[in-house]
């Protein structure tokens, strides 16, 4: 085979790009800086992430993407472009295939997008995959067998919970809620509880370094100096933010996922309904890296939960096998 095969994971937060016989390649944040005088692509990826909040005014640092979803088609392309470019040179004989991964509760308007937009920055042939059976795949899920199998999927704009079976979604429930919610809602918490204005970078950084789904006791809770802008005095603050304080945070975040994983629980059949009780719900994208996730959702459902192994790289797996296997995974795949 001449033409290489490449799966992408276009997410809100991160885009992660596999390339056949070389695996995971690059994991860049989703942000394209653009010039606003002449509309000019000055920066992509890491490089454009350093910008977000720090740019002068005739440099505006762009998410293409917003709940996993294209929100600005040009941008969307000139990412696509530079990723394919940088995984597999610019400089090429053939065009790769490429494989997209998409929530599964995108239109069939915003999949048609995700095709075009993939085939104009140099795809040959332009296919897509939904992220709950990439994430399943990924995890090492048998989805072609008849039983049932749950996949959590939280990912940077939205969490998909799907019940898989025979290499299909036997039922599937999508929630505009992940990892960027979490920030803007520890942001939210911080401004309200201490007055202090930070950024969804610094919001990032609490919810990784000290960051839980719950509460711990007292005397165990990690605490984080956090910088930003007094709201009253109007001047740079130094504070104390706690674990139990982020966990306070994010509530109201995890019940809208805890509820799309009861809907789909209430969907799913008797008979597939006890397949996930014996092999419990797998976790993965990004956002299941939020500390006592899983205990939380076992909590709330009663049904056993755990987070795949590499959560943050398993829809992007997924996608690349995926890719490489079209024929073994023609039911889980739509082309252009």
């Amino acid at each position: 085979m001449i033409s290489k095969r490449i799966g992408i994971d276009l997410g809100t937060s991160n885009t992660l790009v596999y390339v056949q016989d070389k695996g995971v390649v690059i994991n860049e944040p989703s942000v394209v800086a653009v010039s606003v005088e002449d509309n000019k692509i000055m920066a992509v990826g890491a490089e454009a992430k350093e910008m977000v909040g720090r740019t002068p005014e005739h440099i505006v640092a762009h998410r293409p993407l917003s709940d996993g979803v294209i929100a600005n088609y040009r941008i969307t392309e000139a990412m696509l472009k530079y990723f394919i470019n940088k995984a597999v040179g610019s400089v090429r004989f053939f065009r790769p295939d490429v494989m997209v991964c998409v929530p599964a509760g995108v239109t069939s308007t915003e999949r048609r997008a995700v095709i075009d937009a993939a085939t104009a920055a140099g795809a040959k042939n332009s296919y897509i995959i939904r992220e709950p059976l990439a994430a399943a795949i990924g995890a090492d899920i048998p989805i072609g067998s008849a039983s049932g199998n749950m996949v959590i999927d939280i990912g940077g704009g939205t969490s998909e919970v799907a019940v898989i079976s025979l290499g299909g979604i036997v039922a599937v429930n999508s929630a505009r809620v992940g990892g960027d919610k979490f920030d803007r809602a520890i942001a939210a918490y911080i401004r309200k509880r201490h007055n202090l204005a930070i950024g969804d970078v610094t919001a990032e950084q609490v919810k990784i370094q000290i960051g839980s789904a719950l509460s711990v006791p007292e005397g165990e809770e990690m605490k984080m100096e956090v910088r930003g802008r007094d709201m009253v005095a109007e001047m740079p603050k130094t504070i104390n933010v706690t674990t139990n304080e982020v966990v306070q945070a994010v509530q109201g975040e995890l019940s809208q996922i805890i509820l799309s994983v009861k809907a789909v629980l209430q969907q799913t059949p008797p008979e597939l309904s006890a397949d996930v009780i014996d092999r419990g719900m797998v976790m993965a994208g990004g956002g299941s890296l939020l500390r006592n996730i899983d205990k939380v959702i076992t909590k709330a459902t009663g049904v056993p939960c755990h987070v795949a192994e590499d959560p943050l790289f398993c829809v992007v797996k997924g996608t690349g096998i995926a890719v490489e296997n079209l024929d073994s995974y023609k039911r889980a795949v739509a082309a252009r």
